[in-house]
């Protein structure tokens, strides 16, 4: 894999859907310095790393990426289903940050 690899900048800005903001997510932040993205469900892991440092001007060390199946629920004697979602655990390298509460304001 080479590590000059172009996409499109309106690609990027699509890849990213949320920050994910859960006692998980915080406890993960602080424990092994990563951040939790809800991602698009064709991202692939060098697409989610250009978008963050394009998007939050960052250097990332690393991606993982887990794919969560969407619950099923049900309203009397109907069956639904959630949507399947795809989460970014995203490492930074040492010294970089992201503060959602600067970017909101």
């Amino acid at each position: 894999m080479s590590a000059t690899v172009k996409h499109s900048e309106e690609r990027l800005m699509k890849v990213l859907l949320a920050p994910v903001i859960s006692e998980k997510a915080t406890f993960v932040a602080e424990k092994n310095e990563q951040v939790v993205f809800r991602v698009a469900p064709d991202a692939t892991k060098p697409e989610i790393k250009a978008a963050v440092e394009l998007l939050f001007k960052v250097e990332v060390d690393s991606v993982q990426v887990v794919n969560r199946q969407g619950k099923q629920k049900r309203a009397g004697r109907f069956v639904g289903r959630r949507n399947h979602t795809r989460q970014a655990y995203v490492c930074l390298k040492p010294g970089q940050e992201i503060n959602f509460t600067e970017e909101a304001k």
